[in-house]
């Protein structure tokens, strides 16, 4: 039995506080700490009506890293559970080496001031981590995440080699509004309008972003879902994967959007919305896309009315015994059956589902390690397991058909 500390009480750490209470026997003690009391306890009040379970709540801000210690010394967690924004990921990492407490994240760090995301940052605190004999978890979401696992039980267990990976995010709900993000709309946001990138050939290729000319697109057709139009677009799990997957010739992620979503989006960026540097408003510095983060609807507060399924999976291609091999491996989650069981939506659902089954993974010892450690590295047959078990079932099928071809 084991104390946690999750940080961040927005969709996904309620998610994964839901699920760590569905789960006494491993998690003795559970504490959600945001900078915003309010969303702890609202959190609190719904996993004690739903799971019959306590949870501790506190208020910290997690860029300030001596307040943080202190919570840490206080509660005394055997894991922290990083689920606030990607920029605060250093300052988290930066308080469990001062405190001596094991670390998991769902998304690589981000420089606020900056719209790009590398791993690089992270990397660089492995010999720290090595030195101070704990273990840090990078990416522990869905993808990232289950899409690397995926990956890595593939290599294990059907081929020799795996030459080439193409991810494939599809969201088929429909939440009613006429614009809304899934997740943090300004990380959302930041994240979609970056010129694109993919590996192939041994270097990164570029193409021009999702809502520019010369996007790359095709429909790709989605098990329980149909046809949808999937575009081409960068996903941290690509940079790791190129590391760790042996033979690698290519890798892409793809990733559903619709023309709503496009057209509202590019009005946005054209108007200036979605800038992340300061400007003048009455005699006040704000950055136009925190100023839009804070008029769209909250992620969480889209889950009552969500309706129809995701389905995130891996198209991998590569040689077993001599042969030529193609496999899909992917997960269906539904919207209205997430908010049945905790009161969520599927996005978070399938993001906080495997950081709790990381952290429980972490804790009973079957993920073990001192250092910095992207999930691939790690045994994937105990995460492929316990999906199973908390939510997110999967299937994995030979794939005869042909996936896009640039």
């Amino acid at each position: 039995m084991a104390k946690i500390l999750i940080i961040g009480a927005g969709g996904v750490g309620a998610v994964a506080a839901h699920k760590c209470a569905q789960a006494p026997e491993i998690f003795s003690e559970i504490m959600l700490a945001s900078r915003t009391p309010a969303k702890c306890e609202a959190v609190k009040k719904q996993v004690a009506e739903i799971e019959k379970v306590n949870i501790q709540t506190a208020a910290v801000d997690a860029d300030n890293v001596p307040r943080l210690v202190s919570l840490i010394k206080k509660f005394k967690p055997d894991l922290l559970v990083n689920l606030a924004l990607p920029y605060q990921d250093l300052h988290i990492m930066d308080a469990c080496l001062e405190t001596g407490v094991p670390y998991l994240d769902t998304a690589n760090y981000e420089p606020p001031e900056q719209a790009h995301f590398e791993y690089s940052h992270q990397w660089a605190y492995h010999e720290k981590f090595l030195k101070k004999g704990i273990m840090a978890v990078l990416g522990c979401g869905f993808d990232p995440g289950v899409s690397n696992i995926f990956c890595a039980y593939a290599q294990k267990h059907h081929f020799d080699s795996i030459r080439n990976i193409d991810i494939l995010d599809c969201n088929g709900g429909n939440h009613g509004k006429a614009f809304a993000t899934n997740f943090n709309p300004e990380i959302n946001i930041r994240e979609v309008i970056q010129t694109v990138k993919h590996w192939q050939g041994g270097k990164w290729m570029e193409t021009p972003a999702i809502i520019e000319t010369g996007a790359v697109h095709f429909p790709f057709a989605y098990p329980q879902i149909g046809i949808r139009e999937s575009y081409l677009l960068y996903h941290e799990e690509e940079e790791s994967l190129v590391k760790n997957i042996r033979g690698l010739e290519r890798i892409r992620f793809w990733m559903t959007f619709s023309e709503n979503y496009l057209n509202h989006l590019r009005v946005l960026k054209n108007v200036g919305m979605t800038r992340i540097d300061e400007v003048d408003y009455e005699g006040k510095k704000i950055i136009p896309l925190k100023f839009l983060k804070s008029v769209l609807p909250e992620p969480a507060a889209l889950a009552e009315n969500y309706s129809g399924k995701t389905n995130i999976g891996c198209v991998i291609e590569g040689i077993k015994n001599g042969q030529h091999k193609k496999i899909y491996i992917y997960n269906i989650c539904d919207h209205a059956e997430c908010f049945r069981e905790i009161r969520a939506q599927a996005i978070s659902y399938t993001t906080g589902v495997p950081a709790m089954i990381g952290a429980m993974l972490m804790l009973t010892g079957q993920w073990q390690g001192k250092g910095v450690f992207n999930v691939e590295q790690l045994d994937p047959d105990p995460m492929m397991e316990k999906l199973e078990k908390y939510g997110l079932p999967w299937t994995l099928t030979d794939f005869p058909r042909q996936v896009y071809e640039t």
